[in-house]
This record gives structure tokens, sequence and C-alpha cells, in this order.
């Protein structure tokens, strides 16, 4: 079978029926872009209960510089480059694996910040 779901219907025609029932541990969740601005941040129940922090806005990364092993705190200027979506870059929209510009030089961020919370980054090229 090549799709995600089974098929509604077997090779003879019958149909299959349901074995459960929807859940609500199987919905979704719209994406929820995190923009640079004013931090802004927000927390969500996640299953069995428990809480998740994401990010839909920020100024700053904690950025790591390979060269001397140092983690520092850096405002992020714009979006360089982002692999997800071209169109990320033109909007500011911060996803993992985005180029940044911070005060330190360009950075490639490492964290997931709509489920991290936070904008960890790795020092490409320093200023």
């Amino acid at each position: 079978m090549l799709s995600q779901f089974r098929s509604h219907r077997k090779k003879t025609g019958g149909l299959y029926y349901k074995i459960s029932k929807k859940k609500k541990a199987h919905i979704g969740r719209d994406f929820l872009p995190m923009k640079l601005g004013s931090d802004k941040q927000a927390k969500l129940r996640t299953h069995g209960g428990n809480s998740k922090a994401y990010l839909l806005a920020a100024t700053t990364a904690n950025v790591l510089d390979p060269a001397t092993n140092t983690v520092k705190k850096a405002k992020i200027v714009t979006v360089k480059e982002n692999p997800a979506n071209p169109h990320f870059v033109r909007m500011n929209i911060v996803t993992k694996g985005a180029i940044v510009e911070t005060e330190l030089g360009l950075a490639k961020v490492t964290s997931r910040p709509g489920q991290h919370g936070m904008i960890n980054a790795v020092l490409v090229k320093s200023k």
C-alpha cells in the first residue's frame, strides 16, 4: 500500500468497515508562523495533560560559536534563507534550518521555535 491510510474499498469492490472511531489525539494543529518582532509566547495543552510553549515572535537567539564553543544571546536582524519555503524570507518567518542574520554573523537555526519555545542557532559565518 502506498498511501498513508488504508483504502476504503477492497480489491473486489466491497467496503472495509471502520475498526475504530476518530480520536481527538489524532488531530493536528495549524501552522503558527514564528515571526521577528517583540517577544510573544503562548502555551498549548498537549496529549496527557502536558504543556508545550511555542513562540509566536522573538527578537533574540541563543547562538553557539563552534570556534570558541560558547553560547551567546544575539539579536536577530533578519532572515536570510529558509529551505522550508522561499516566501518565508520575505515575511521574516523563522523555522528549523533557516539562516538568520544576527549581530554575531550568519547563524543556522537548530531548534524548532514552534515546538521548543526558543531559538537556538549555530554560527555559520562570523562578522
